[in-house]
């Protein structure tokens, strides 16, 4: 078995959280030591960037990296949710609206005015923030009232792509869709902007697709990024819980060669371990090696296999460096190091060779 460390770029379905996607990869590897740079609700598709191994160690900068995102904002309708997973919120009967949608070029004057470049955002309350140490959707599902400061982010391009005007929803309200694409700063909700959008232009708005593209220089129109992307797809499984009622719920199935019809296990309840096996090696050949993904998700230093050495008995170089950065020796990712003083650099954290 080739080394079991690397870095995944996973198309993830709708359908399915980020971690039904780790536990997959889990699966599917027959790894603990597996985890996620960056949510992605269930009803969002497309970039999220799974390590596995040692190279779980370079999550952390990929959260703080840029992000672009394609979606489908529905003005006209405001949801509890944000997005189309909540359930429409009926306008009160005090509540003033319009007597017709604003036309493109009010949506686009205040998206340019209002939603561009350094906005403080307020986060939906059905979202993975902590406070006191509990998600704020699972307060919210509880009940409870959620309050969620706000916090700035930066938009730093909202592109209207196409619009859809004249349409009818399900329940007979009148709304428009907009196609639009967001760069922005990592912690931006997409589902709080078509929720800020649709309240200044008073008529309310929610998210109806979402498609992260985009995470730092991890971007699904690059080729060579491209090539390495793992495509999976969403399917119904049954148990039984523990008050014996059968429960079925969604799971991520990755598409990969060797897996059975349906998803299915073998007869002893398992994948066979031919096909086990060359599920993990198709999975693994899909991976960017830990110097690879290194390089694109941080500033690299080429150091010698004597720099190599040092670092790995945990002591300073002779490099100045002004901020973190990948030590790479060749294809070896030897550690990841700081600034110690003017002149040196000092590893912060090592891979074993």
């Amino acid at each position: 078995m080739p080394d079991t460390s690397g870095l995944l770029i996973i198309d993830k379905p709708q359908g399915v959280t980020s971690f039904d996607v780790v536990a997959a990869v889990r699966g599917a590897l027959h790894l603990k030591k597996v985890g996620h740079a960056g949510t992605l609700d269930p009803m969002a598709t497309g970039v999220l960037i799974v390590g596995f191994g040692a190279v779980t160690r370079l999550l952390n900068p990929i959260v703080g990296h840029d992000k672009t995102y394609e979606a489908t904002i529905r003005l006209g309708q405001r949801t509890t949710t944000d997005d189309a997973d909540g359930e429409i919120i009926e306008p009160q009967p005090s509540e003033t609206r319009p007597a017709a949608l604003p036309d493109l070029a009010t949506i686009k004057r205040t998206i340019a005015e209002r939603l561009t470049g350094e906005i403080m955002q307020v986060p939906n309350a059905y979202s993975a923030i902590k406070i006191h140490g509990q998600r704020a959707y699972d307060l919210a599902r509880e009940g409870k009232d959620v309050e969620l400061e706000a916090r700035p982010v930066t938009i730093r391009a909202f592109d209207v792509l196409a619009a859809r005007e004249g349409l009818t929803a399900a329940d007979g309200t009148p709304v428009t869709d907009l196609d639009v694409r967001v760069d922005c700063s990592s912690g931006t909700y997409i589902r709080a902007l078509a929720r800020d959008l649709g309240d200044m232009l008073g008529v309310g708005g929610h998210l109806t697709r979402l498609r992260r593209t985009r995470v730092g220089r991890f971007d699904l129109s690059d080729p060579a990024i491209a090539a390495h992307v793992v495509h999976a797809h969403t399917e119904e499984r049954a148990f039984t819980n523990r008050e014996g009622e059968t429960v079925t719920r969604n799971r991520a199935v990755l598409d990969l060669p060797g897996e059975l019809p349906g998803g299915l296990p073998g007869p002893s309840g398992n994948q066979p371990a031919s096909t086990g096996a060359a599920r993990a090696l198709a999975l693994i050949d899909r991976a960017l090696p830990a110097a690879d993904a290194a390089r694109l998700c941080m500033p690299s230093l080429e150091i010698t296999d004597d720099e190599a050495r040092e670092l790995r008995f945990g002591r300073r170089i002779e490099r100045a460096i002004a901020q973190p950065a990948a030590a790479i020796a060749g294809d070896d990712l030897v550690a990841i190091v700081d600034r110690a003083n003017a002149h040196q650099a000092k590893p912060v954290t090592v891979f074993a060779a």
